[in-house]
């Protein structure tokens, strides 16, 4: 199938859909202006300060660097929230909500991005799954407690040359321990989860209440890839169990199971084109 057919079949399964997932990975916010990390060159070229020291993406997304080296991880982790608060969500995002409201079951969000792009475009902070958590909210490095605090008013100052974060870092706000954000990382024993958590519970309560009403549901995949298959996964084993079609968003990796749509453009483009 050509990509205007793909388009097209994907048009149709929007109009005649009464509820509306939104599964994202990464490449959600390339259009944003945002590094998706694909492979290591990738990931070295967003961060060649971490190239040099020989790191992958999953080296260098790891715990035991606010231990070893607090400043280097907050340095990354500080880049990050700096740059996800300066950067100004595509408008693809708010075509995605517009569309979503429409809905007579209306929609949910779910999420591998830890930039909170979907809140700053105005997406319901109650319809969203931030599966890996959010890195505008923080947590204790070493728990104390079950604390999870909102991030906005922290703040991290970066030399950037060295590519080291200044003092002071975040301290926790029980012990005043360094702080870390409250984002799942690799190897993480630590995370403290019971904010996502909640979201999952609130999402599964959506999906058996578009189940019971036996409405069709169109999935609107967007940027995920097979390395962190979380999102592809979650995206496939909802149109198995609730009556819908995936709509399978990515340039790249666009495959699909028999019966679902793939369509291999850009997340903005993509999106353009099936909201307008």
């Amino acid at each position: 199938m050509q990509t205007d057919e793909q388009i097209e079949a994907a048009r149709k399964v929007i109009q005649q859909a009464e509820a509306l997932l939104i599964t994202a990975g990464a490449g959600m916010g390339v259009d944003s202006g945002l590094p998706d990390f694909r492979g290591p060159q990738g990931f070295w070229c967003a961060y060649p300060a971490i190239a040099r020291l020989g790191l992958s993406f999953e080296e260098i997304a790891n715990p035991n660097w606010f231990r070893q080296d607090p400043a280097l991880a907050w340095a990354f982790y500080g880049h990050r929230l700096n740059l996800y608060r300066i950067t100004t969500p595509h408008g693809g995002f708010g075509q995605l909500l517009q569309l979503g409201q429409s809905k007579r079951h209306g929609y949910f969000v779910f999420t591998s991005n830890v930039d909170g792009h979907f809140q700053r475009a105005g997406f319901d902070p109650e319809r969203i799954v931030e599966c890996h958590g959010s890195i505008h909210h923080f947590q204790c490095v070493d728990p104390c407690g079950n604390e999870i605090w909102d991030a906005s008013a922290e703040t991290v100052k970066l030399d950037e040359e060295n590519f080291r974060a200044n003092d002071p870092l975040p301290k926790c706000t029980l012990c005043s321990a360094l702080a870390r954000p409250n984002v799942l990382m690799f190897g993480d024993w630590n995370w403290i989860s019971h904010r996502t958590d909640a979201q999952h519970r609130r999402f599964e309560a959506w999906l058996s209440e578009v189940d019971r009403a036996e409405a069709y549901l169109a999935v609107i995949e967007v940027g995920a890839g097979t390395a962190l298959p979380t999102i592809r996964h979650t995206s496939e084993r909802v149109v198995r169990s609730v009556s819908g079609k995936l709509i399978r968003i990515n340039p790249r990796q666009f495959g699909v199971p028999p019966r679902q749509i793939g369509i291999p453009l850009g997340a903005a483009e993509s999106i353009r084109r099936l909201c307008g």
